[in-house]
């Protein structure tokens, strides 16, 4: 299983599919990393040679943010907002939608599932034993 900033890369996996498992590497920056170390898209990863391991790392370490790096600037942007006391920085501070987002029905995935109504109508009376 080889190991590239600290995630391990599912061997099974082809190299352009494994390397979105790290934190901030899409699959359109997956191809544009391997054309760089010129290695082929289709080869599994756990194909691949020491060298060419060193080669990935290297380019990620140079060239992009991913992982820790990129979880701190955008934890420092939000901290930002929110110290700016701007708009977007309440919605985050609130736990509510932040990019515009209606509120009334569907912001279930923010707020965490709060379900504040009750069903529909009166519950049916008690049956007589």
């Amino acid at each position: 299983m080889p190991r590239i900033a600290g995630i391990n890369i599912p061997d099974n996996k082809r190299i352009v599919v494994a390397l979105t498992y790290v934190f901030g590497i899409g699959r359109s920056l997956s191809e544009d990393i391997l054309t760089e170390a010129k290695i082929d898209y289709s080869r599994r990863a756990s194909d691949l040679k020491p060298d060419e391991i060193n080669k990935l790392k290297d380019i990620l370490e140079k060239k992009y943010k991913i992982e820790g790096m990129l979880k701190r600037t955008i934890m420092t942007n939000i901290k930002r907002l929110k110290d700016i006391g701007s708009h977007r920085g309440t919605r985050h501070t609130r736990g509510l939608p932040v990019r515009g987002q209606k509120t009334r029905t569907n912001s279930r995935t923010v707020r965490g599932n709060v379900r504040k109504t009750v069903g529909s109508g009166r519950k049916p009376p008690p049956a007589a034993k």
